[in-house]
């Protein structure tokens, strides 16, 4: 059927129309959301930020074109004041119900109009503004889509940390963004151990006559690394005036923060030889596809928009524009399409008045959606974590020619890294060996030490101590018709030849730590304080290393040994003293060898009692056998015959013991008699402290803190100022006015033993101290140098030569007295002679009474029934004990000859056949019932007995 043609054309074209009604209408279906853009459209930042913004919400939504909503942008100009910025924000807040603003640019608006979002909930999301002062507000409607300045300090750190510079100076402006790092930079130099001496604050609107006047200040210090850490407006033209006056050459060491680094391109050419050799920090962004792809298609739209503008370059801050615009989007779609408006309270509806400002419905929602935003954008991976950029990876570069050069990379993990993605390391490192070759200012490959002596022509001001005595370490003398000052001594010696080791020249002066009419001006402490108050640059003394004094000021490493020690003086030990053979042993090893002695005597009794004649008899012939034969083998001279193998053994070995025994006594006896014997009058500082004898120490010592923790009487403290004084008091003694002891340090007793070489003696060491050194102030960049020289001088032929010039050859005079020990022999050098002795006696003992027990055991054993007591079967035992051994080699087949013999074998048989009634007859002694075997004589026929085998 066919349709009539004026009937089809009107249906197509209904079609036609009702198709293009559903489009429109479908279209219409997206929501606008008001967004403020608050940024400086005069400067480079600002332009390249807005358009980096629009760019980014157009690709976005290309790419997102279901999306429900749609960013509309409203943009104000902060004109790069605060007033304008604050100004610009409320606006937006109240009459255009913004839902968040981007920017503004600089941190001193954002910290102003950071609390404006806060009291409306609207979201504040800045991609320039980078002072970590902004995250310390703690407010939970602020982003930070850009990276925290601070983050860079711990690379700042490490390279500082890799070349050992151990001072710098920050050169900052004086404004939020310059003065909010300064904080967590100097908190990071401190971790590894680098002083800031001073800090350079830069005002914004300098001239160049305050920006060379500041410079020109720094030149009359020490300090040559400086770090910059300002705009690039500034920050050039403080490079180019530092170039005028020339710290842009060889020694100097100037270190970028990543905010001049970023934008290094957009120097002017005429200042692009100030920078050169400066190092730098870059934010690292990964180069990628659609970061090339967008920067090309960004140029050619910003020459479009600006066609007088040329050479331009995108930087990291516009990608974290595109970065924050595009996270925004994302958020607003996903916090939904709902309450979009405000809620206000009754109050005035002018335009400045704050207190009116309503309060976005839809904040909390679209804050906890940027939170919750994570995607790589441009400039890297993109994740707000409380409201702030997660720090990433810096570049470090190095100006070098017309452009730069990269040398290195830190990342929060490995820090100084040569390559990034590499698999070899697994630790932080801070090498120097992971930094690429960098040409320093003044076109020198050469590492910069990190300080000079000043410019000015100004010396080092060295203090001296002013003494009253031990002239040998350091003299002050004063020509009163020249009015000059002269200072010697080995100190001062050891002090020049360091300077001049130096690899540089030290110009120095010598002052004398004195007041106006010459007299010394305090003690050594308050010399050192001197330093760390500033009116020293240093000292040249014997100045002691002591825990107290390195918490004010640094020293070098020792030139010499120290310590506090005792001296005393020393008698001579009388030779015809008539007990001087006791001497040789003490008290202890004469009466241990006493005991000794006994108890051998006693031990060979046991063992040869009953088998030799020459052991039996009346208790006293015994007895005196025994100590007898013990006594004699001192000289050896033992008559008696052993019979026991087990005695035998034991006598070998305790020979061995009195062998040793006697000739170490007729060795040390030797030496008491032909040795002059010097001993010190004390030995222990305890027996000083016991008895109240007076001590003495040099005057202005630290020493009379160490004998106050001694707990000794502050009354019994005697001073002295040189070393005849010293003589003199300990030549008095305590109990006429003077000393018993002196208490000082090593070099100064060193020199009194040298002179009095045989009057006293070193008897210990009280106080351990790391030795002499050279005192500069704390972190002072002289003593790592100086410690190096210290070393070169003290290992060579100089330092001898310094020595013999001062000490002579005496020095070593009192070695021989420096430990003095006692001359008489301790047990402790023979108790183990002892133990072995009292070890083979006790086992031979042991094994004797074991086979006495086997041997005997029929008799011993056969009368002992319960009835009878404990001490009668030991009475028994003992009474077998006493008799002859028969079966011995010495009495086997030998006739009896005395009738005690005869008597106690005669009382063997007396015994009933009854075991129950044979020890109850007699208490004293019973024995086994033996049948005596009779022999004939030829004469009488009278029958005798005799012991069988």
């Amino acid at each position: 059927m066919k349709i009539p043609t004026r009937i089809a054309f009107p249906f197509l074209f209904f079609i036609i129309l009702s198709k293009s009604n559903f489009l429109a209408k479908a279209q219409n279906t997206t929501i606008s959301v008001n967004v403020g853009v608050i940024l400086d459209f005069d400067t480079w930042t600002g332009k390249m930020g807005l358009s980096c913004i629009n760019m980014a919400l157009a690709d976005f939504y290309a790419s997102n074109s279901y999306y429900k909503t749609r960013l509309l942008l409203s943009s104000r100009d902060a004109k790069s004041d605060v007033v304008e910025a604050a100004a610009a924000a409320v606006d937006f807040i109240k009459n255009v119900e913004v839902q968040a603003i981007i920017g503004p640019e600089s941190s001193m608006q954002a910290k102003f109009i950071i609390n404006l979002g806060e009291k409306a909930q609207v979201p504040i999301v800045a991609f320039s503004a980078t002072s970590p002062s902004l995250t310390s507000l703690q407010s939970l409607y602020f982003f930070q889509a850009s990276q925290n300045s601070s983050s860079q300090v711990k690379a700042i750190s490490a390279i500082i940390q890799a070349y050992g510079w151990r001072e710098v100076v920050p050169i900052y402006i004086d404004n939020e963004y310059g003065q909010g790092m300064i904080p967590f930079l100097i908190d990071a130099l401190q971790e590894v151990d680098a002083r800031v001496p001073y800090r350079s604050v830069i005002p914004p609107l300098a001239s160049d006559d305050q920006i060379g006047e500041e410079l020109y200040k720094l030149m009359t210090m020490q300090t040559r690394v400086f770090i910059m850490h300002m705009p690039i407006d500034l920050g050039s033209r403080l490079f180019t005036k530092a170039r005028e006056i020339g710290m842009i050459s060889e020694g100097y060491v100037w270190i970028m923060t990543s905010r001049m680094t970023n934008s290094i391109h957009s120097i002017e050419s005429s200042v692009h030889d100030s920078i050169q050799g400066v190092l730098g920090l870059k934010t690292y962004v990964p180069k990628t596809i659609e970061l090339e792809n967008f920067t090309l298609r960004w140029k050619t739209k910003f020459h479009q928009d600006n066609p007088n503008i040329l050479d331009v370059e995108l930087n990291v801050k516009g990608l974290w524009a595109y970065d924050a615009a595009s996270a925004l989007a994302r958020a607003v779609e996903k916090a939904g399409t709902t309450n979009f408006g405000f809620e206000y309270t009754t109050g005035s509806s002018n335009l400045t008045d704050l207190a009116t400002m309503g309060v976005s419905l839809n904040g909390p929602k679209l804050r906890q959606a940027l939170l919750d935003t994570r995607f790589t954008g441009l400039a890297g991976e993109f994740s707000l974590q409380n409201g702030q950029l997660q720090s990433s990876t810096f570049q470090i570069i190095n100006v070098n020619g017309n452009g730069e050069r990269g040398v290195a990379f830190w990342t929060p993990k490995n820090g100084l890294i040569r390559e990034l993605n590499s698999t070899n390391i697994s630790t932080y490192s801070t090498s120097r060996r992971n930094l690429g070759p960098i040409i320093w200012p003044g076109d020198s490959s050469s590492i910069p030490k990190g300080w000079e002596i000043p410019t000015n022509g100004k010396k080092l001001r060295v203090g001296v101590p002013v003494k009253d005595g031990f002239f040998e370490f350091v003299k002050v003398e004063h020509d009163a018709s020249t009015n000059t000052t002269k200072v010697t001594g080995y100190s001062i010696d050891i002090f020049k030849a360091v300077i001049k080791a130096l690899p540089y020249n030290v110009d120095y002066e010598l002052i004398p730590f004195a007041k106006p009419n010459g007299e010394s001006a305090g003690t050594y402490n308050d010399m050192v304080y001197q330093v760390y108050l500033g009116n020293f640059d240093a000292l040249a003394a014997d100045t002691t290393i002591i825990a107290n004094r390195s918490n004010y000021v640094d020293f070098t490493l020792p030139y010499t040994e120290s310590g506090v020690t005792m001296v005393v003086p020393i008698k001579d030990n009388d030779r015809k003293n008539a007990w001087v053979f006791l001497k040789p042993l003490t008290w202890d090893l004469w009466i241990t060898s006493g005991i000794f002695f006994v108890f051998i005597g006693f031990v060979v009794w046991v063992l040869e009692h009953r088998i030799n004649e020459e052991f039996r008899g009346p208790p006293s012939h015994e007895i005196g056998t025994s100590l007898w034969y013990s006594f004699s083998t001192m000289v050896f001279a033992q008559k008696e015959t052993l019979f026991s193998n087990l005695a035998r053994f034991v006598v070998i070995i305790w020979v061995f013991v009195v062998l040793i025994l006697t000739q170490s006594y007729t060795a040390s006896l030797t030496s008491l008699l032909t040795v002059q014997q010097l001993q010190p009058t004390v030995t222990d500082v305890n027996q000083l402290i016991k008895n109240g004898e007076y001590v003495g120490y040099q005057e202005g010592s630290f020493v009379l803190g160490i004998l106050e923790e001694m707990n000794f009487d502050p009354a019994k403290l005697r001073t002295y100022k040189s070393i005849e004084e010293c003589d003199e008091l300990l030549s008095k003694g305590s109990a006429n006015g003077g000393i018993a002891a002196a208490f000082d340090e090593v070099p100064c007793m060193t020199i009194l033993l040298s002179q009095y070489c045989s009057k006293y003696t070193m008897v210990r060491s009280i106080y351990k101290t790391d030795g002499l050194g050279f005192v500069f102030p704390k972190g002072s960049p002289f003593v790592s140098d100086v410690s190096w020289a210290v070393l070169n001088v003290t290992e060579g032929e100089k330092m001898k030569e310094i020595e013999k010039a001062w000490f002579g050859d005496h020095r070593n005079c009192s070695s021989s007295n420096t430990q003095v020990s006692s001359g008489s022999l301790s047990l402790e050098s023979f108790w183990g002679l002892f133990l072995i002795a009292g070890i083979a006696s006790l086992s031979a003992l042991i094994i004797s009474f074991s086979m006495f027990l086997y041997k005997e055991r029929r008799q011993i054993w056969i009368c002992f029934d319960s009835k009878n007591s404990i001490w009668r079967r030991i009475f028994h035992a003992l009474r077998i004990f006493d008799n002859k051994d028969p079966s011995s080699n010495t009495f086997r087949n030998k006739p009896l000859k005395d009738s005690g013999d005869i008597d106690n074998v005669q009382h063997i048989g007396t015994c009933d056949a009854s075991p129950n009634t044979c020890c109850s007859t007699s208490p004293i002694s019973c024995s086994v019932h033996m049948e005596p075997e009779f022999t004939f004589s030829e004469d009488s026929g009278t029958p005798s007995r005799e012991y069988l085998s």
